[in-house]
């Protein structure tokens, strides 16, 4: 029997809700499952993953396999509260000559001072 440790839909029409469980691959995937091992809503924000790592591990020491959308889970799981990575936003062409007139005469200004 093989064994595999991903989501089943849950939740209303367009308002999805994940359960994380373990299952015979040949069950659908809303259908019977073994044990659920975690929960995975991507409608807040930040989105909530709570998952039982001791168990999926345990799982996967007996041969189960995660599926490509579970391994991600688990990855961020793992990696704990780090802070999402900051995007640099792209400024207009109006502020990039802004910022570069503001730079300009705060040079000039400066050599004003010095002499």
């Amino acid at each position: 029997m093989a064994v595999k440790i991903r989501l089943a839909r849950h939740g209303a029409k367009k308002r999805p809700f994940y359960r994380v469980v373990v299952a015979d691959e040949r069950m659908p995937r809303d259908g019977r499952f073994i044990e659920q091992v975690g929960v995975y809503n991507p409608l807040t924000h930040p989105h909530v993953i709570d998952l039982d790592l001791e168990k999926i591990d345990a799982w996967m020491a007996k041969g189960a396999k995660p599926s490509d959308s579970v391994s991600h889970l688990i990855d961020i799981a793992r990696e704990g509260d780090k802070p999402a990575p900051v995007k640099p936003q792209k400024k207009s062409k109006k502020q990039q000559e802004k910022d570069r007139v503001a730079a300009e005469e705060a040079a000039a200004a400066a050599a004003e001072d010095a002499e």
